[in-house]
């Protein structure tokens, strides 16, 4: 998706229906801002307001996300290619998310175990061991939970009992026992407490 094609594509929607950028932005409940970054190319409207916005620019999503009105004989075959666009952005997004995921876990748990080291074998004096420590310890934990937040929503989680693919909530995943990415949960396919492997598409 040509990001700066459709921002142009939303201008010309919204001066045809005679409206400013504040005027739409009110009718979307929106800054003027946000308006202007969607017509620059730099940011997409969010999904949440996608067909209010098509609904008042009289196009549809397709129109949209393609940055121009779609033939109807063609509308089929640009709507599988758009949908299969979109499919790839997300897997990719989803891969460098669990890349971060992975790198934030490394170096979180990499500073803690260096403080631990440091204040074990480092001749310093007692009140500077403990505020070490505890420095290394109050980074650590919110960086695993921020982790554990990036695991949940990029991807999926596939059953390795019936294949149900789906997406947990974080509490799920918080407490459930786990090997790497597999982890053990109560699947809302065939109700069995097994393992669930992290998968990016649902085919795999």
């Amino acid at each position: 998706m040509d990001q700066i094609q459709i921002g142009g594509f939303i201008a010309a929607c919204r001066k045809e229906r005679g409206m400013t950028q504040a005027q739409l932005a009110e009718k979307m409940n929106v800054s003027d801002r946000a308006v202007s970054k969607w017509e620059t190319g730099k940011n997409m409207p969010d999904s949440s307001i996608m067909l209010d916005l098509c609904a008042e620019l009289d196009i549809t999503v397709n129109d949209l996300l393609n940055g121009r009105r779609i033939a109807m004989k063609n509308y089929k075959e640009i709507a599988e290619k758009t949908m299969l666009e979109m499919r790839q952005a997300k897997e990719q997004n989803d891969r460098m998310l669990l890349h971060m995921e992975v790198f934030l876990g490394c170096i979180s748990s990499l500073f803690l175990f260096t403080a631990i080291l440091v204040a074990a074998f480092v001749q310093m004096s007692t009140w500077l061991r403990v505020v070490l420590v505890a420095a290394a310890i109050v980074q650590f934990f919110p960086c695993m939970f921020a982790a554990l937040k990036i695991e949940q929503i990029a991807g999926y989680y596939k059953c390795g009992k019936c294949g149900e693919v789906w997406i947990p909530k974080y509490y799920q995943v918080f407490f459930a026992p786990h090997i790497n990415r597999t982890r053990q949960m109560t699947c809302p396919g065939c109700g069995k407490f097994y393992f669930h492997k992290k998968v990016l598409t649902k085919d795999e």
